[in-house]
């Protein structure tokens, strides 16, 4: 590890086997598989490989809201990677998704089966299979996407900008954090104006839009993700606040954001029935 007032990068780059992040002994910067083991499979139509960060948590909470507007079809079974551990090089995985990154999912109700990976990725192609949750009118609906991918393009700042360097990295780094704080506080305030003129991000219509946004940004502004809240000043943010609170107050979110997490009060490593949901938020009572 090098002072980052002195450090110069080198004529080629070598990885740095211990460079004291927790996530040096998995972290390498090749594709492919590191292990052999088939990806388990369940009985019902989408089999779901994922863990309940931001990104796992949009599918979850639109799989929960699929079920909740009574779409049987969209019954799942969501199996936990442990990127800790290096489940997402197993040969199963990469089979799914070769970035080797989560969530990653399998459709077994097509011929032949359909994988899905990327989060937005999947989110579209659920919304577009039950007919759901994209708005019909033309203009909402290219809202509905402009932020959907206002998000894909947007999380890299907050997860792998601001939150690496404010919670992961081995040692505070003042340059790279108030690069990605000013980025991040630049984006809350985007969201905040559209916000203020608008109940959800399509407009008056709860949509994919929502489901992708608020597992960063909603947690983000109600203290649940980097623990970050007051440094960033969210209560400035008064309209997205208002728009994270109500989903955060959505029974389908409720349910969703459990599912693949080994952390927390209510946990729930892997889901294969509604009522394994019912179990562990009862349990955390």
């Amino acid at each position: 590890m090098s002072d980052s007032n002195t450090y110069t990068p080198p004529k080629v780059w070598s990885q740095n086997e211990d460079d004291g992040n927790k996530w040096a002994s998995i972290n390498r910067p090749v594709s492919g598989a590191t292990h052999e083991q088939e990806r388990s499979v369940g009985q019902h139509p989408l089999q779901l490989y994922s863990l309940a960060t931001p990104n796992g948590q949009k599918v979850t909470i639109m799989l929960e809201e699929l079920l909740a507007a009574g779409i049987t079809d969209a019954n799942y079974d969501a199996w936990l990677v442990n990127i800790g551990e290096g489940d997402q090089f197993s040969s199963g995985f990469v089979d799914v998704n070769p970035n080797s990154k989560i969530p990653a999912m399998v459709d077994t109700s097509t011929t032949p089966e359909t994988k899905l990976f990327e989060s937005g990725s999947i989110l579209h192609y659920l919304a577009e299979k039950f007919d759901v949750f994209i708005p019909k009118d033309p203009a909402a609906k290219v809202e509905c996407f402009n932020w959907l991918f206002w998000q894909v393009g947007s999380a890299p700042y907050l997860g792998g900008g601001f939150g690496h360097f404010y919670s992961y990295a081995p040692y505070p780094m003042e340059y790279p954090i108030n690069r990605f704080t000013m980025e991040v506080k630049r984006e809350l305030d985007v969201l905040d104006k559209h916000l203020a003129k608008n109940t959800y991000f399509a407009g008056d219509e709860y949509s994919i839009a929502d489901m992708a946004i608020w597992p960063w940004y909603g947690n983000l502004v109600l203290g649940n993700l980097y623990d970050a809240a007051t440094f960033l000043q969210v209560n400035d943010y008064k309209h997205v606040l208002r728009w994270a609170t109500e989903i955060e107050a959505r029974p389908a979110v409720q349910r969703g954001v459990i599912v693949n997490r080994t952390w927390g009060d209510a946990q729930l490593k892997d889901r294969h029935s509604a009522e394994d949901i019912d179990d562990a938020l009862n349990e955390a009572k």
